[in-house]
């Protein structure tokens, strides 16, 4: 809906593997799995990183600020200096449709700092 075909988009988990029950990561998982995502980032070199939800938002920013101080502002990467967008987790937007329209002016943000 912004511009992008399936095919140019490389979508990747912080975690490795899903925490059990489907539980809230712990910080220490998450910084265990920090490495790979920043080498899968480096690996894939991309214009632009948009963290869909708190915990991406959260371990690529390295900050313990909430989703809502972080979505609608554009980001640095610092690792490679990349725009990063922070918007909502798809699964939160499916549990609050409320939340899309902030959430497409994220996605229109992001598309407003591809080159």
């Amino acid at each position: 809906s912004i511009g992008l075909s399936r095919e140019e988009v490389y979508i990747a988990n912080v975690l490795k593997c899903r925490p059990p029950n489907n539980r809230d990561p712990f910080g220490r998982e998450v910084r265990e799995c920090s490495p790979f995502l920043h080498r899968q980032i480096s690996l894939v070199q991309p214009e632009i990183i948009v963290a869909l939800g708190r915990f991406a938002a959260q371990a690529l920013l390295e900050t313990d600020q909430s989703l809502g101080q972080l979505r609608g502002h554009r980001h640095q990467y610092k690792v490679k200096q990349l725009p990063l967008v922070v918007t909502y987790h798809p699964a939160y937007l499916l549990r609050s449709p409320s939340a899309k329209g902030k959430s497409w002016e994220d996605l229109t943000l992001a598309q407003s700092l591809l080159g």
